[in-house]
């Protein structure tokens, strides 16, 4: 059944993935019948733009960034910010096939860059941004894309979780409320989710989204990645 709702899956984030432009802020504004499209000014914040906290979060996870705005981007708003609700641009099919238990599906597709929680009846729970591994890590000196396919959380960690490898030599890099799920690979909070892939593998989250699946999740709950329409 797992196998089954991978594809089908698959299929969808593949479609999503082929309209992608040059970024899902860019993507988003060529949409003008639901979004406004805005060019951040110098001294422009998030706190500034949207002093409504639900109004500010919601846009945050429409443009996948929970980092500071710097002059020159280019953010999409929902025309009907007043009424909007968070589920309503979920970039995932809102029910699948039941997959007889609950399991968290991750697209690091980066017209996507999105996870979503479905239940054992496969309901959409709750969804938010992601970013993932990118393509070249200099320290490192290799790729370090995040690792694609049907994996199940085998450790988790609180607030105080951290990497044990980075950053190099030592490690120490915070990763609260971590998830591990393949090897070194794990879900896990921060500040610094960009809109873009920027990690070394790791799938990072908001923080409030981190510490929701933490609680809502099990070690042993299945984890599904997708690259480009791959798992």
């Amino acid at each position: 059944m797992i196998a089954v709702i991978a594809v089908a899956l698959a299929i969808f984030i593949t479609f999503f993935s082929e309209a992608s432009f040059a970024s899902i802020g860019s993507s988003l504004c060529k949409n003008q019948s639901d979004y406004n499209c805005y060019v951040v000014k110098r001294g422009d914040t998030w706190d500034k733009l949207f002093p409504n906290s639900q109004q500010k979060d919601l846009v945050m996870r429409v443009n996948r960034m929970n980092t500071r705005l710097h002059s020159g981007m280019r953010i999409a708003i929902p025309k009907n910010l007043g009424s909007a609700d968070l589920m309503d641009y979920a970039p995932f099919p809102r029910q699948i096939n039941p997959p007889g238990e609950k399991m968290i599906l991750v697209s690091v597709s980066p017209s996507v860059l999105a996870w979503g929680a479905y239940n054992a009846q496969g309901v959409l729970q709750n969804w938010g941004p992601v970013s993932g591994g990118k393509g070249w890590c200099a320290d490192v000196n290799r790729g370090c894309g995040t690792k694609a396919g049907k994996f199940a959380i085998y450790n988790k960690g609180g607030a105080g979780c951290k990497s044990s490898k980075f950053p190099i030599p030592r490690g120490g890099a915070p990763m609260p409320y971590c998830m591990f799920f393949h090897g070194g690979f794990a879900l896990h909070g921060s500040y610094e989710v960009p809109g873009y892939n920027a990690s070394h593998g790791c799938v990072r989250l908001f923080i409030s989204d981190a510490r929701w699946l933490n609680q809502e999740f099990s070690n042993g709950s299945r984890v599904i990645v997708v690259v480009r329409g791959r798992s």
